[in-house]
């Protein structure tokens, strides 16, 4: 969850991890509880890192990147695909088989946003922020992903002060449901 390093390397890692679990998901035979597992494994970091993003590196993105506002919009308009995504392969069935469309179409629709981010975003930021300013956020990046919420809450807000508020507390709740499910332990 946390790996250390600026922002940039940071959130490439969690891309780079995320990368890998669709790699297992593609490679498996079949649904039942192992893919569930792995799904809800897949959900955990994806929602951990869009909250991150969204309390912290969207701001920045705003703040120092030129036509950051427009740029921002559309990452944010990015995770809210994904997060609707998420919300609808927590309800469905391992077995189920509407489960591999929606895979196909999340693992599509990420693997275009991480595309995006690192090939236009990352490079941006990295040209507008100190190694300094990317260190720091790389620390605030942290400590969001450790406190963010692990289920999809697509009506929740993604933009602050109204995110950094309610996503600690969201965040309490999915882990406490997470410890008596089990989820997320395989």
């Amino acid at each position: 969850m946390g790996h250390g390093g600026n922002a940039l390397e940071e959130l490439m890692t969690d891309h780079r991890e995320v990368e890998e679990m669709f790699g297992r998901i593609e490679a498996m035979t079949g649904g039942g509880q192992a893919l569930r597992d792995l799904v809800d494994e897949v959900t955990i970091e994806l929602v951990r890192h869009s909250v991150a993003e969204e309390q912290y590196l969207y701001p920045a993105v705003r703040e120092h990147v030129e036509g950051g506002d427009r740029l921002a919009d559309k990452e944010l308009a990015d995770h809210g695909r994904v997060e609707n995504l998420l919300k609808q392969l927590e309800k469905t069935d391992a077995d189920d088989a509407q489960m591999s469309p929606l895979l196909h179409q999340l693992m599509d629709e990420v693997s275009a946003h991480v595309r995006d981010e690192e090939n236009n975003l990352f490079p941006m930021l990295r040209q507008a922020c100190s190694s300094e300013a990317l260190d720091e956020l790389g620390d605030k990046i942290r400590r969001a992903k450790a406190m963010a919420p692990t289920r999809p809450h697509p009506s929740a807000p993604d933009t602050p002060p109204a995110n950094k508020l309610l996503a600690p507390g969201a965040g309490l709740v999915d882990r406490a449901r997470d410890f008596v499910t089990g989820r997320g332990k395989s």
